[in-house]
C-alpha cells in the first residue's frame, strides 16, 4: 500500500510499504477514506518529537471503513464507518478508568502513552491502518455526520476543548484569550462558548487567520505583531487581564505572551506542542496566584462533541480549506506547511 513515511528531520516520502496486519485479538484494520495533517506532524518533521523514528508512517487523524477485526473485537464489524481517535485506549488500565487515556498503560508502542499513531506505531496517512484496542479507540460515524466533519474529531476539536477550555477552567462570563489562530486555536474559540465564555480574544501574526477567527467564535482580535498588542488585550478586559490565556502555538514567545496577559488568579492553558525549553518567570508569577496547565488530549469528550456536530451545534466544516486525494499527499503537505501563503486551515485528504 501507499503511505507517507518519515525519514528523519525534513525528510518524508509517499511510498510503498507493507499493509498492516492484525497482531492482537483486539486489533482492527481500517481502510482510510479521509485523513488530514496536524501541526504536530510539522513538529515531527522539524525534529521536535525524537520518539518518532525514521520509517514511521505519519498521521493520527482518520475516518474510514473497517476491513478486518480481531477475534476479541465485539463493538465493530467489517463494513462499519468509523472515526479513529488520535489516542488509543485499552479501556482497562488505571489511567483509562480515570478518563486519562492520554497515559493509557496498554502496551502499544510504549506503555504509559495514548498517542501512538504516527508516533510509536504506524499512523493514518496511508491507505490502511491497524488500530489497537479497537473497541475503545474507534467511534462509529453517526448518521448525518460526514467523513469531513468526523475527521475534525480525531484530534483538533477534543484537543482544543479539553486542553484549552476544560484545563483552563473556563466558566460563564470569562474573558478568554487564544494565542494562535491555527486549527487548534480555532477549536478552542469554537468550544469556549460551550462553557459560557463572554469574550473570546484571538491573537495571531497572520491577518488572514485573525479574520478567520471571527467565524469560529472570536468576539475580538488583536494583531500580535503590533507593538501595543498587550495594551490592546488589556483594554478588552477590566484592566486586570484575561481569565484564561490559551497558548496554541508551541513556541517560547507565545507562552510568554500568555503569562503577560493573565489576571491574578487566572489560568494559563498551554495547548501547543513545544520542542524547545520555555522560560518560566516564577519570580513574577508566584505572587499572582496563577494556575498553569498543559497536557495531551484524552479524547474522553469525543462522544459528546460528536453529538453536537450531528445536531449542527458545531459547524466544523469551516475548518476544511483545501481538498486533496491520497495520492497527492506531498502536495497537501506543501500547502499545509505554507499556511501563511496558502491560507490553509485543515487540508482534507480523501481516498
Amino acid at each position: 500500500m501507499k503511505a507517507l513515511v518519515y525519514h528523519g528531520p525534513g525528510k518524508k516520502a509517499w511510498e510503498d510499504v507493507p499493509p498492516p496486519q492484525i497482531r492482537c485479538p483486539t486489533d482492527a484494520i481500517v481502510r482510510i477514506d479521509t485523513t488530514t495533517i496536524c501541526g504536530t506532524d510539522l513538529h515531527i518533521l522539524k525534529g521536535d518529537v525524537p520518539a518518532v523514528t525514521p520509517g514511521r508512517v505519519l498521521g493520527h487523524e482518520g475516518v474510514g471503513v473497517v476491513t478486518e477485526v480481531g477475534s476479541a473485537v465485539t463493538s465493530f464489524r467489517v463494513g462499519d464507518n468509523v472515526l479513529i481517535s488520535c489516542i488509543k485506549s485499552c479501556g482497562r488500565c488505571k489511567f483509562c478508568k480515570q478518563s486519562l487515556q492520554a497515559h493509557c498503560l496498554g502496551g502499544e508502542g510504549a506503555a504509559g502513552i495514548g498517542w501512538v499513531f504516527g508516533h510509536l506505531i504506524d499512523g493514518t496517512q496511508a491507505e490502511f491502518v491497524r488500530v489497537p484496542y479497537a473497541d475503545t479507540s474507534l467511534y462509529k460515524v453517526t448518521d448525518g455526520v460526514t467523513n469531513q466533519q468526523a475527521v475534525m474529531l480525531s484530534d483538533i476539536l477534543p484537543t482544543g476543548f479539553e486542553i484549552g477550555v476544560q484545563y483552563g477552567q473556563t466558566k460563564p462570563g470569562d474573558v478568554v484569550a487564544v494565542i494562535g489562530s491555527g486549527p487548534i486555536g480555532l477549536s478552542v474559540m469554537m468550544t469556549a462558548a460551550l462553557y459560557g465564555a463572554a469574550k473570546i480574544i484571538a491573537l495571531d501574526l497572520d491577518m488572514n487567520r485573525i479574520e478567520q477567527a471571527h467565524k469560529f467564535g472570536a468576539t475580538d482580535a488583536v494583531h500580535a505583531a503590533d507593538a501595543d498588542w498587550k495594551a490592546k488585550v488589556m483594554a478588552l478586559t477590566d484592566g486586570f487581564g484575561v481569565d484564561v490565556a490559551v497558548e496554541a502555538v508551541g513556541v517560547p514567545s507565545t507562552f510568554e505572551m500568555a503569562t503577560q496577559i493573565v489576571r491574578p488568579g487566572g489560568h494559563v492553558a498551554n495547548v501547543g506542542v513545544h520542542g524547545k525549553p520555555v522560560p518560566l518567570r516564577l519570580q513574577d508569577l508566584w505572587i499572582q496566584n496563577i494556575t498553569i496547565s498543559m497536557g495531551l488530549v484524552n479524547t474522553n469528550t469525543t462522544p459528546m462533541l460528536l453529538k453536537l456536530v450531528a445536531e449542527g451545534k458545531l459547524d466544523v466544516d469551516k475548518f476544511a480549506s483545501h481538498h486533496f486525494k491520497l495520492g497527492d499527499m506531498l502536495a497537501a503537505y506543501e500547502t499545509f506547511g505554507r499556511a501563511a501563503e496558502t491560507k490553509a486551515l485543515k487540508v482534507i485528504i480523501e481516498r
